[in-house]
């Protein structure tokens, strides 16, 4: 058995947006990458701080790794599209610029795969939301109720390895500019049979307080909405057993949307046609079988008051605000989409 049937080649996706304070973590971890066999690929979607040329230090110290610049900012789906594109490997990952791995991330992974027979591996993820969960082999309608409860793991593309031919049969949609990586895992997993979970936290998550998701609302945060609509549609048909776990995700993404629209503020004047819309998508998914998963009852007393009155919600929310401003406590945590 030649080196390439023992370890297959692995592609590494990496797209990159002004992330400078945090590349260089990211790079080195997957320089030190014990699997043998791999590619980086890293996308430079036209950074307007140092991160290309840090790119470029790295691939010039280490032929593994292969840079792109793009001249003009694309967008998170493009630069990935286009990675995976080159992508030579059999089988194929993705790593956030602002995030790292173990070193032997790639070694699990692959060892996961094919020790389980599985089409995708998926490893425990450090400072993620997912809620925890044991190591075992789940089918493609038990991984879609898993990515709807969000455990034990969750819906993002990294801290997984899938077969690349499968990765690009399903491009990502440039047009969702929230929550692409549920759209993309969400159709991926419409092609498999059987995916091997790891719960060892191999990947580690960065917040970042400037990111997409955590910059407030606006229109682009809101695809969101639509992503789930057209998941839920095809659950109805497809897989209805994941669908009060689908609606579930959908009642709390429109209710978080909406704390973060009076939290974070919006522009003056457009704070009640932000709550009519999450409201609209509220009533659009209710059902008393996605309450019935609920485990909170702030969140479940908050669908109920937003489903009824954005006017009640509104009003509940000012007073939250307030408390939470006096008694200096955290407020609600952001979901990852």
């Amino acid at each position: 058995m030649n080196t390439e049937e023992k370890n297959p080649m692995i592609s590494i996706i990496v797209p990159v947006y002004n992330v400078e304070p945090y590349l260089k973590k990211c790079l080195d971890s997957i320089a030190a990458q014990t699997y043998p066999n791999l590619e980086a690929i890293i996308v430079n979607d036209a950074s307007t701080d140092r991160s290309g040329q840090i790119c470029e230090y790295y691939a010039a110290r280490d032929t593994r790794m292969h840079v792109i610049h793009f001249p003009a900012n694309q967008g998170l789906s493009a630069a990935r599209n286009e990675a995976v594109l080159r992508a030579r490997g059999k089988y194929l990952t993705f790593i956030d610029s602002d995030d790292y791995a173990e070193p032997d991330l790639l070694e699990k992974l692959y060892g996961n795969l094919t020790e389980n027979s599985a089409d995708i591996s998926i490893c425990g993820t450090e400072n993620a939301w997912a809620k925890t969960g044991s190591s075992r082999t789940y089918s493609r309608e038990e991984t879609i109720c898993c990515m709807a409860r969000r455990s034990p793991f969750l819906w993002n593309v990294w801290g997984k390895l899938y077969l690349t031919e499968t990765v690009k049969a399903h491009p990502f949609n440039k047009h969702a500019f929230c929550c692409e990586d549920l759209l993309f895992f969400y159709q991926v997993l419409k092609d498999i049979k059987k995916v091997s979970y790891l719960k060892e936290p191999l990947y580690h998550y960065a917040y970042r307080p400037g990111s997409l998701i955590n910059s407030g609302i606006d229109t682009k945060r809101c695809t969101v909405l639509s992503v789930l609509d057209a998941i839920c549609k095809d659950a109805s048909v497809n897989f209805p057993e994941a669908l009060p776990g689908l609606g579930l995700l959908s009642l709390d993404t429109s209710v978080r949307l909406a704390q973060q629209a009076l939290e974070n503020g919006v522009a003056k004047g457009t704070v009640f046609s932000w709550l009519k819309r999450f409201q609209k998508h509220i009533r659009r998914h209710f059902s008393w079988k996605a309450i019935a998963l609920n485990r909170d009852v702030k969140t479940a007393a908050a669908v109920f008051t937003l489903y009824a009155s954005t006017a009640a919600f509104h009003g509940a929310g000012v007073i939250y605000k307030c408390r939470k401003h006096f008694h200096g406590a955290k407020g609600p945590g952001t979901s990852n989409e």
